[in-house]
């Protein structure tokens, strides 16, 4: 018998005891179908006995799970199916601030707070974020596990010269889920800073940061790498060396001088072996600048991008901001 039916029956049986008493007819029963240990009933039989436990016992199982979990065991059967669309199982997957969070929603009324069940809101948070904070965050939910991500908006990160219109433009994008976007036009020194509040994120959990971003038209970034680092609390977790262009072998090495470009020093090789940003299923690119595991929800997590070593020009990146998620292990 597979462990996950073993565990489920034995569960359930728990779970239907509770709700009918110990009835001493269906433990013998039971031990007569999965013996004294647990085993030697197949997968039929599993099938025909989680079939004839109450809606209410399903759901509580099914609470216990994880939202990928109540997805593929709807499929059992048909009190399954309908246990794993109540929304007793899916307020469970629900974060326990989730209304919290949605009075913080920036663009709110009355017809987007309107779902029709507690699924459709879990699966409208996992893909579509909503932003918070007077537009300062976006908030959304991991599918798999219901754990909590954000993503900071540029206008909340510590970008050092951002105000300065001939190195920083703010301007929309098409394709970004924020009012305005960060466009480097021309910096030598690049600095990108971003804190947010355990407390914020789930507790138990591991998870990593993102910086998200477009390169057009880019300069400067394939001659010397970013140093990107994570401190939580006072504890700096990760500090590493990246190359933000995914493409970086198909680009020649030059360094930007006034209009002229020159063959930079740097030995090439180097930059082609270091970690690079990959694209995201949205078309963004992304790198991380490291994880955490957040335990009890107490710290400041405090993440950074900066070049200001190299005494070169770089222009044409385009931040989104940067993304706190769990991370898949």
């Amino acid at each position: 018998m597979a462990p996950c039916h073993k565990n489920l029956v034995c569960f359930s049986f728990s779970c239907q005891k509770t709700k009918m008493g110990n009835s001493d007819t269906k433990e013998d029963q039971m031990k007569e179908n999965i013996g004294e240990e647990g085993i030697g009933l197949d997968h039929q039989g599993a099938a025909l006995f989680l079939n004839e436990l109450p809606e209410e016992c399903v759901a509580k199982i099914l609470s216990a799970t994880t939202p990928a979990d109540a997805c593929r065991l709807s499929c059992l059967s048909a009190t399954f199916r309908s246990a794993a669309a109540s929304d007793s199982v899916w307020n469970s997957f629900l974060p326990p601030d989730y209304q919290t969070i949605l009075s913080r929603w920036a663009e709110a009324d009355s017809s987007s707070l309107t779902f029709s069940s507690k699924k459709d809101l879990f699966f409208h948070l996992c893909h579509v974020p909503i932003l918070v904070d007077e537009g300062r965050k976006s908030f959304s939910l991991d599918k798999w596990s219901g754990k909590k991500s954000y993503m900071i908006a540029p206008r909340d990160l510590l970008i050092a010269w951002g105000n300065t219109p001939a190195y920083w433009a703010w301007i929309s994008h098409p394709e970004s889920r924020f009012k305005e976007v960060a466009k480097l036009n021309y910096v030598w020194w690049l600095e990108i800073r971003g804190m947010i509040s355990t407390s914020k994120l789930s507790p138990d959990t591991n998870y990593a940061a993102y910086l998200v971003f477009k390169l057009r038209h880019a300069f400067g970034f394939n001659d010397y790498p970013a140093e990107v680092s994570l401190t939580l609390g006072a504890d700096k977790v990760c500090t590493k060396s990246v190359a933000l262009d995914p493409m970086i072998e198909s680009r020649p090495c030059r360094r930007r001088v006034g209009h002229w470009y020159e063959p930079s020093l740097i030995d090439h090789s180097v930059m082609c072996r270091l970690e690079r940003s990959k694209e995201r299923a949205d078309g963004w690119l992304e790198i991380e600048l490291g994880d955490f595991f957040n335990r009890y929800g107490e710290d400041e997590v405090e993440m950074s991008v900066m070049e200001a070593k190299a005494g070169i020009a770089k222009g044409g990146l385009i931040v989104q901001g940067i993304e706190i998620r769990p991370k898949k292990v």
